[in-house]
């Protein structure tokens, strides 16, 4: 069983996107600029925003945060988001999610200009995804990608489930596994799916992105699989100080040791998001700037 560890892909993708950063920057004297708004106080969105601050620096990147109370309506947010589409010094925009209930993620998601829109989710990103055209990724499903490669685990051929259907994670990667760069036969499954454990237990790579803590056990797994462990869970734990621990949505205990391969939770995925990020806004300043070649 080999352990597919995210921070090992994602110290990779940091170096070479500062790289070709420095590499950018000496060639055209452009800042590359994130810009990231954060509306509302919850705890976890703000230690997201400021490892995405942190990040930006490390590549050198300029980064602007802009924080909004809990009480910014829809209309204020939008009229933010177009603010920043206009700014030509600003090459990538993200709205921290989850977003107050009043206030439409798809909406603000559409409003985003599609080559600033570095978390993927506008339609037209969505879009040329299923088309298996070129453009701006969801960072999740993008940095599983990066780590089957890295692993040099072949897709070509093999039958991939993804648990999950999410615009964030489910349905892009299913795309993206679809697509002719990966060439999988893909089954999506979700919380409505009859016989899931049948459906699982078929998978060559199993995606699980449910959302769950240790739902896939090892009845749900096929021997020599390679499972992708999306979930990011809290469970209580009297033995650590903090209260609780950290698990994913597969049962890693019961299922590691009939993998071929499986990410950890955490160091899986987890911290391949921010380094696509950070990716996905060198490619969007590029891009802007008539440079291709950023991948």
């Amino acid at each position: 069983m080999r352990e597919l560890k995210g921070t090992e892909v994602a110290r990779s993708v940091f170096e070479d996107v500062r790289r070709r950063c420095r590499e950018f920057v000496d060639k055209t004297a452009v800042s590359v600029h994130l810009a990231v708004v954060l509306v509302g106080s919850d705890g976890a969105s703000q230690s997201y925003v400021a490892s995405k601050g942190k990040a930006c620096d490390e590549m050198g990147f300029v980064h602007t945060d802009i924080r909004l109370p809990d009480s910014t309506s829809e209309a204020e947010l939008i009229s933010v988001v177009e603010k920043l589409n206009s700014d030509s010094s600003v090459h990538g925009i993200l709205v921290q999610i989850p977003l107050p209930k009043h206030i439409s993620e798809h909406r603000i998601a559409e409003t985003i200009a599609p080559d600033k829109d570095v978390d993927g989710l506008n339609p037209v990103n969505l879009g040329k995804l299923l088309l298996g055209q070129s453009c701006l990724v969801p960072c999740t499903p993008a940095g599983i990608l990066e780590i089957l490669s890295y692993y040099h685990i072949e897709t070509k051929g093999t039958h991939a489930v993804v648990i999950g259907r999410s615009a964030i994670v489910g349905k892009p990667m299913a795309s993206l596994l679809m697509n002719k760069r990966c060439d999988a036969t893909v089954t999506v499954c979700h919380s409505k799916t009859k016989n899931l454990a049948q459906m699982t237990a078929s998978a060559d790579i199993l995606v699980v992105a449910m959302g769950k803590p240790l739902c896939v056990t090892r009845d749900m797994v096929k021997p020599g699989a390679v499972v992708i462990d999306v979930g990011i869970n809290r469970i209580p734990d009297s033995t650590k100080k903090r209260g609780y621990r950290i698990v994913g949505d597969v049962d890693y205990s019961a299922v590691a040791d009939m993998c071929s391969a499986i990410t950890p939770v955490p160091g899986g995925v987890g911290p391949m998001t921010i380094a696509m990020l950070m990716k996905n806004t060198l490619q969007a300043c590029m891009t802007q700037y008539g440079e291709h070649n950023c991948r």
